[in-house]
């Protein structure tokens, strides 16, 4: 499907590509994973033809749609629903030409091709896709202009996907959802039928979803089948037998080189050592493998103090007095609490995290702290309150007042700042380094407690382990909101709920979470189709006396909703039994058989979902009847 041939692309004299090249065969979805300025982005626009190479090829065929995510969608009075339907321009343009063409010959040929498409079913698809990434159905038929950029950006991957284009791109999707919209995405994308390639540094996502990964590095593609896991160890394999290589060869070239400065000043062995100094010339020298990785984090270890080191009771918390986001909150957290926020975005877990950092006070009840606790706090949205035009050091210089100048060195270099780094304008440092700057400023005096508000959006994949691994090394607190499934799996130990205006325990792991969003999704959605609030009504022997009489009455409507039932019953079976096999270490060992497998449940997860919308209708139209 798309081929690239000895790719070269510069920018400014500076190498990002040389000579690179890739296959992606039809129907692969492939993870698109380099460290952060590797050329990912660009590799895209590339193959968009947004930017052209300085050499090589890229070729994609004309016959194949190709489908990425808008990045101009702005302020639109169209409705949300409406903007997702007109991404698909065939269905689009058929519909508006039904309305104005006078050939009935023409007319039937139309309709004839919308019925092809399916496109009387397209609302529910747009539907259903939008609901998955977060939106409610009464959202759905207002106006785009209604919505913030990162609700907009929802808009624009729902038109995407919606789309279904042949071949589609996606550039870091989940940088604008959250948890519970990541989840749905990652079963959407594990079973998109046709050509993906996706930029993510998402390790379940790429877990999940992807059947080979192309690693961008070095200013070249290396293609790997299999998911992001085959492929870090692959590649760790081969970067081992790398250096065992050039460790070989860099014995051979001192030895050579010893005979050459011990014999080359003597006439009867001058010869030789000519010849091995041409030898030495020619020799191929593999580059040698930095085996760490590039970016280490490293917290300072706080003093011990007694448990709780912080206290919340009976708390209502908002940002305007008799309007509070969450109400009556008691909980408490201990020096070895590794906790992480879980609930969709607008819930209230950022306005939880201001609360226990202290820049929020409750509007009702009291937070008490330990005397001596110091807290960190670390959100994406400190990045706007850098001083641009000042450098690293600067920043930490006044942060640090009182401190020499090689221990505020010290403290940037525990998080991958060197000299020269250090030195620079904060307007020139990535998104990954700038949150790095704001680890070290929220963590040099070595606080009891961390707050992380979202601290992996800027971080590439080596950065996000690091992280983990500093984390897990640190002594103290740590409260945690981030849509990595990765990290709060590898960091957290406690899960909290915040949902419906209030803080609770979640009793599970995220495993259990993810059942749990799923089945209040199936829940929102038939109380959606069903429309009816009940307030009171009759009870459960009652009911179930009129169930029984209006089976009498209505048979045949009454069967196919128990058929609908039963298909429902045997699929969710089905399910069980592949998602026990796929559990199984042994069931990775063989390549070909675990493709089918996740190929399989891709499908049954589709036909799932098909049997509960026809049990669904089964049902209503029993209830109406």
């Amino acid at each position: 499907m798309l081929t690239i041939s000895n790719l070269t692309y510069r920018v400014a004299g500076r190498l990002i590509l040389e000579d690179a090249s890739a296959t992606v065969m039809e129907g692969r979805r492939v993870g698109v994973v380099g460290a952060n300025g590797a050329g990912k982005s660009t590799l895209f626009k590339l193959i968009m033809g947004e930017l052209h190479s300085d050499g090589g090829e890229v070729s994609l065929s004309d016959r194949y749609s190709v489908g990425v995510v808008r990045q101009d969608i702005g302020d639109m009075d169209m409705a949300l629903l409406d903007v997702v339907l007109s991404a698909d321009v065939e269905r689009d343009a058929l519909l508006k030409a039904a309305e104005t063409e006078q050939d009935p010959y023409k007319i039937g040929d139309i309709y004839a091709r919308l019925d092809e498409i399916d496109a009387y079913a397209a609302p529910a698809r747009a539907s259903s896709i939008l609901a998955g990434l977060g939106f409610k159905e009464e959202q759905m038929g207002q106006p785009l202009r209604d919505f913030s950029g990162g609700w907009r950006m929802r808009v624009a991957l729902a038109a995407a996907l919606f789309r279904q284009p042949d071949f589609l791109l996606l550039d870091e999707p989940t940088n604008h959802l959250d948890l519970e919209a990541i989840m749905w995405l990652e079963a959407y994308l594990a079973s998109y039928p046709k050509t993906l390639m996706v930029i993510s540094h998402d390790r379940e996502l790429l877990n999940k979803c992807v059947t080979h990964v192309l690693h961008v590095e070095n200013r070249k593609l290396t293609s790997y089948t299999g998911d992001y896991n085959t492929f870090e160890r692959e590649r760790a394999e081969k970067l081992m037998s790398q250096q065992k290589l050039h460790e070989k060869q860099a014995a051979a070239r001192a030895h050579m080189q010893a005979f050459v400065d011990r014999f080359k000043a003597k006439a009867s062995k001058a010869k030789q050592a000519q010849s091995r100094l041409k030898a030495l010339e020619k020799m191929d020298v593999v580059d040698a493998v930095i085996a760490d990785r590039g970016v280490k984090f490293n917290f300072p270890q706080p003093e011990e103090l007694a448990p709780p080191v912080l206290g919340v009771h009976k708390v209502d918390v908002g940002y305007s007095v008799g309007k509070p986001v969450l109400r009556d909150i008691n909980e408490r957290i201990d020096m070895d609490d590794r906790i992480a926020l879980l609930g969709a975005n607008g819930n209230g877990k950022s306005t939880l995290i201001k609360l226990i950092a202290g820049k929020l006070a409750p509007l009702a009840g009291d937070v008490q702290k330990a005397g001596k606790l110091r807290i960190g706090y670390f959100s994406q949205h400190q990045t706007d309150e850098l001083d641009v035009d000042e450098s690293p050091l600067a920043a930490m210089m006044r942060a640090m007042q009182g401190k020499k100048e090689f221990e505020v060195r010290a403290v940037l270099g525990r998080f991958g700042f060197s000299k020269t780094l250090a030195d620079n304008k904060i307007a020139s440092l990535s998104g990954g380094e700038k949150a790095r700057l704001l680890f070290a400023l929220m963590s040099y005096n070595a606080p009891h407690l961390l707050l992380l508000d979202e601290p992996t959006n800027h971080l590439d994949m080596d950065s996000r382990e690091a992280l983990v691994e500093a984390l897990n090394a640190y002594s103290g607190a740590v409260v945690i909101v981030s849509h990595d499934p990765s990290m709060i799996e590898r960091v957290a130990d406690r899960l909290w709920l915040v949902a419906e205006g209030k803080c609770q325990v979640f009793d599970g792991d995220l495993a259990a979470y993810r059942d749990y969003v799923i089945e209040q999704r199936r829940q929102e959605r038939r109380k959606e189709k069903k429309a009816a609030v009940v307030d009171a009504g009759p009870d459960k022997k009652e009911l179930a006396r009129q169930r029984k009489e209006k089976k009498k009455q209505f048979p045949d409507l009454a069967a196919q909703a128990e058929e609908g039932e039963k298909a429902v019953a045997k699929l969710l079976a089905q399910r069980k039994r592949l998602e026990a096999q796929m559990a199984d270490p042994a069931f990775y060992a063989d390549q070909a058989a675990m493709q089918e497998a996740q190929v399989a449940y891709g499908k049954l997860l589709r036909e799932v979902e098909e049997a509960e919308e026809a049990w669904l209708e089964a049902e209503e139209a029993f209830e109406r009847a």
